[in-house]
């Protein structure tokens, strides 16, 4: 039974400040189909684009943060980082064995579009220069804030997968909890990632220009691996971006992606003064998910 729809979410007790800490899950993943959101390949694709991004990404994410850390005086954010960074590594460990059993075992080989996203992020977020020095300082700095945004949208899509009914696309339950689990502590940590750039120094002025880069580009990135994927399955014929892009559109249009209106909203919002990441998503709901998780549950 679905219980995290928004309306349920707000009857949910709020539970307050809570201690960030990685959780053990155990997926089961044989016999997973490479469609498995049976009625709509389509948005499988796009999803299973974003499982292999989201590895190579959240490791970059731990390198910046475990650089940043030193500098930190501040005893209750150091913890929250520490928590995030647990829970980045179960991130990235989980995807990186579901893509593999997933996309290989039919048939599909993601190495070289793994090659083109670890590019990316490692000339993006990727150490380039000393933190002893001004410049490497600085630097370090502007990768913060790019972390910043994108754990903004992946608060946003934790949210959405929370409150979203892909069960009406015939979507295999294993894929939904990986999602939901992973969506579910996206929501739990979603201030971290801004208030570590905060901390140093990242105002409104970058936090804006990141966002207006940081947006297009990783729409670009996903849409560039959910091509590849579609153009390697049998079972699809092989489509160029304009007819891929109607597709994408459909499957949102139907509620299998988020829509293009609420990314925008989304992505919009971090332009208001005073932003703060706690208005995505409920801590509530997050929690109420994490503690009903089937692969969190098998683990313990």
């Amino acid at each position: 039974m679905r219980l995290f729809r928004n309306h349920a979410s707000e009857r949910l007790t709020d539970p307050g400040e809570v201690a960030l800490n990685a959780r053990n899950v155990h997926f089961e993943w044989t016999g997973i189909p490479l469609h498995w959101m049976k009625s709509d390949p389509i948005a499988s694709h796009v999803l299973n684009a974003l499982n292999l991004l989201l590895p190579e990404g959240e490791r970059s994410f731990l390198t910046t943060f475990g650089e940043a850390l030193p500098f930190v005086r501040d005893e209750k954010l150091r913890a929250d980082m520490l928590g995030f960074i647990g829970q980045e590594s179960m991130h990235a460990e989980t995807h990186a064995g579901s893509h593999e059993l997933l996309l290989t075992a039919n048939g599909i080989d993601p190495r070289p579009y793994l090659k083109q996203a670890e590019y990316v992020f490692r000339k993006t977020i990727g150490p380039r220069r000393s933190t002893a020095t001004r410049a490497g300082r600085q630097q370090l700095v502007d990768r913060l804030a790019v972390i910043a945004a994108l754990e903004h949208f992946f608060a946003f899509l934790g949210d959405w997968v929370l409150n979203s009914e892909l069960e009406k696309f015939d979507a295999d339950p294993r894929m939904l909890d990986l999602y939901r689990w992973h969506g579910a502590e996206e929501v739990e940590h979603r201030n971290v990632a801004h208030d570590v750039a905060e901390y140093f120094g990242v105002g409104y002025l970058r936090r804006g220009a990141v966002m207006l880069l940081v947006f297009p580009s990783f729409l670009v990135l996903l849409v560039r691996g959910t091509k590849y994927l579609v153009h390697h399955d049998p079972d699809l014929p092989v489509l160029g971006y304009p007819r891929l892009l109607q597709q994408i559109l459909r499957s949102m249009w139907r509620g299998a992606l988020p829509g293009i209106p609420a990314l925008l909203v989304s992505a919009l919002s971090t332009f208001k003064p005073g932003y703060s990441p706690e208005s995505v998503g409920s801590t509530a709901q997050a929690v109420a998910y994490l503690a009903q998780s089937p692969a969190a549950r098998a683990a313990s």
